[in-house]
């Protein structure tokens, strides 16, 4: 008999399967085996038909070289023994239960462990020397298209292959349910263990834990192997029957932990372990399906289909981080959205209180702008300047959320998940109409922002630069730095880049905020600070009272403002050592910036064209400022709530009929 050194190449071509049955040899080793089996599949996927075999086009091309590979191991059978023997061999020595209880899972409880095993999965190569079916399965089934051969096998094929599968000497075939009752124990021990953890126990539905289904699952699932090893198919089916109720109450349990997290903040890792316990749950009823129905067969091969797929889902980065961050996006888009409603006007009143609220934050920016260029002209090193710039935007930024002033920029961000939030139902005119209501609304909001914003911050850095040159005979801004202003803000260099890329930042921090608000309700600190016996000691109760309440308001506007102004002080010169170009431009700071080189240069600044390039830059940075977080959060908001627009022509058709009947509802609020 032909033995090839290398089974993976047969002799006679990549795609002879003569030879490749000649090379099956059950005395071959381990791995040599293994990689036969391989190179069957693949063989299976890839080899060309035989001119004989008439092509069916709704079947699928492998499962057509399956029966071409069937009918000439009956018409040769010293090949089918052989292949028979490999197959034999291959059977007893593989560990099968280590495929039905443990692949697909991850072996540690965290998301990131499961990032890292993934990683590993697609960067490290496999190797056929193990006894593991588990870590041998992604060598044998690579394609996730192979699922829809292996559902597609007719049941003559289905049978035939069984037979070749099965020991001729009944008596001596190994116990095929074995494997799959030893999974079952396995899954319901870990969905146990998972069920009795602090962190999900705690959490549970008091009145859905009383009937005590963790604590039951071990017990049935052993019911369930002895009825099953003894015959007993009555008990067999009663049990099973309990055991799948117990599942089903084991799944609730875990869905009313979701519950809990809705409203005391989410964890990423816990919404992991919760996912795991509802896959094995499903696993156990997949497994005592093959073991309790009458053809088992299909069901085995139904079983073997998933288990391809969710091979194919392993070898996915992605996967999990859109599935296991959306939860968390959603709290941190609702936590941005409830700050949001905040910043959207809806009649006159509103507008004005926008409008005053506005005019404050340019007050303060204003001194932020003459703070900036004191910073500059200390001299420091590039990154203590940068480092000290970001802490007069963010103290700055924080001042305005204290006073109940407003920075026009960072109402995108905030305003946009509270405008995903009304795209839930748009099947209606009524509905259609009610979302072109809140674009108004929100653009006007902007409108007033930016308004008030520019209107005082250009004038009062102005006037402070006209009053010092009149007090003390020269401006607080030199002209040398008004020529770099005019230099650097121009619209005709890199502004509309670095606007776009301040939208991100803008963006960026809304997100923090929302991610380390939701950490702070995740870990209670308010009810920390308000019954810590420690903190009450020394605060008092009343005073403990305040201060969590205070800090569960204002977390999320310290850390966005905070976060904001390190950011537009640092990144700059975080990217300068990289080498990479990139800087910020915030539309309010840029027109206080614009306002003191006017004021430094004086009256003939207005004949320079290099002026007014930079006044036209001015709209164009707060329009890219605005657009920019809006659009991305925005995204994430639709996304976290899994909406998907179908009609979107229906919408964008409402807006422009608004804009053509009625465009200065986009601009003047309503009585």
């Amino acid at each position: 008999m032909l033995k090839l050194r290398n089974p993976m190449v047969p002799a006679e071509g990549p795609w002879d399967l003569s030879a490749l049955l000649t090379s099956a040899d059950p005395e071959a080793s381990l791995p040599e085996r293994h990689l036969w089996l391989v190179r069957l599949l693949e063989w299976l996927r890839h080899a060309p038909l035989p001119q004989q075999q008439p092509v069916q086009p709704q079947t699928p091309t492998p499962l057509l070289r399956l029966r071409h590979l069937l009918n000439v191991l009956e018409r040769h059978p010293q090949h089918e023994v052989q292949v028979r023997r490999v197959l034999r061999r291959f059977w007893e020595e593989v560990d099968t239960a280590a495929l039905l209880a443990d692949f697909g899972f991850a072996p540690r409880t965290s998301l990131l462990g499961e990032l890292g095993q993934r990683l590993r999965l697609r960067v490290l190569p496999g190797t056929p020397d193990t006894r593991d079916l588990g870590e041998l399965f992604s060598l044998l089934f690579p394609q996730e298209r192979d699922a829809e051969w292996l559902e597609a096998i007719d049941p003559a094929t289905l049978h035939r292959l069984i037979t070749l599968l099965t020991p001729k000497d009944l008596a001596d075939a190994v116990n095929w349910k074995a494997p799959f009752l030893d999974a079952i124990m396995f899954l319901a021990t870990s969905i146990r263990a998972l069920g009795f953890s602090p962190m999900i126990r705690a959490r549970m539905s008091r009145e859905l834990l009383v009937a005590k289904p963790f604590r039951q699952l071990a017990r049935v699932a052993e019911d369930i192997r002895e009825h099953a090893e003894n015959g007993n198919a009555e008990a067999l089916l009663v049990s099973a029957q309990y055991l799948r109720a117990l599942l089903d109450t084991c799944r609730r349990c875990a869905l009313s932990v979701h519950d809990h997290l809705e409203e005391h903040g989410i964890s990423v890792d816990l919404v992991f372990e919760l996912d795991q316990l509802d896959r094995r749950t499903h696993r156990i009823e997949d497994l005592l399906n093959c073991v309790i129905s009458n053809n088992p067969g299909t069901e085995v091969t139904r079983l073997l289909a998933q288990l391809v797929r969710t091979a194919g889902e392993r070898r996915s980065l992605r996967e999990p981080f859109t599935r296991h961050y959306s939860m968390l996006a959603r709290k941190v888009a609702e936590r941005s959205a409830e700050t949001g409603e905040h910043y959207i006007t809806r009649d006159r009143s509103a507008y004005a209180r926008m409008l005053k609220a506005a005019a404050g934050g340019g007050a303060v920016l204003a001194g932020t702008t003459l703070m900036k260029f004191f910073v500059m002209a200390l001299g420091l090193t590039a990154f203590w300047a940068g480092f000290w710039a970001g802490v007069n935007y963010a103290g700055s930024f924080v001042l305005i959320h204290l006073a109940h002033w407003t920075v026009a920029t960072k109402q995108p961000a905030m305003t946009a998940p509270a405008m995903a939030e009304k795209l839930r139902d748009v099947s209606n005119d009524a509905a259609v109409e009610g979302f072109v209501d809140e674009v108004a609304h929100l653009i006007r909001s902007q409108s007033a922002g930016i308004l008030g914003n520019l209107a005082i911050v250009a004038p009062l850095v102005l006037g402070v630069q006209l009053a010092a040159n009149a007090l003390f005979g020269r401006p607080l801004v030199g002209e040398a730095d008004a020529e770099h202003v005019l230099d650097s803000l121009t619209l005709l260099g890199p502004t509309p880049f670095y606007a776009a890329f301040t939208g991100v930042l803008l963006f960026t921090s809304s997100i923090i905020a929302g991610w380390v608000e939701n950490w702070f309700v995740w870990h209670r600190l308010d009810s920390a600070i308000t019954w810590n016996p420690r903190i009450v000691s020394h605060l008092g109760r009343a005073r403990a009272q305040r201060w969590a309440e205070f800090w569960r308001h204002n977390i999320s506007g310290f850390t966005s403002n905070i976060s904001l102004g390190l950011m537009l002080g640092i990144v700059p010169v975080v990217a300068a050592f990289f080498g990479l170009p990139l800087d910020v431009r915030h539309v309010t700071l840029s027109t206080g910036q614009i306002a003191a080189a006017a004021g430094a240069l004086g009256a003939q600044v207005l004949n320079e064209p290099a002026f007014w390039w930079c006044v036209a830059a001015i709209p164009i940075t707060g329009l890219l400022n605005l657009s920019v977080s809006f659009l991305l959060a925005f995204r994430v908001a639709l996304r976290s709530r899994g909406i998907r627009l179908r009609d979107r022509s229906r919408i964008y058709r409402a807006i422009r009929q608004r804009l053509w009947h009625r465009p200065l509802s986009f601009i003047v609020p309503p009585r």
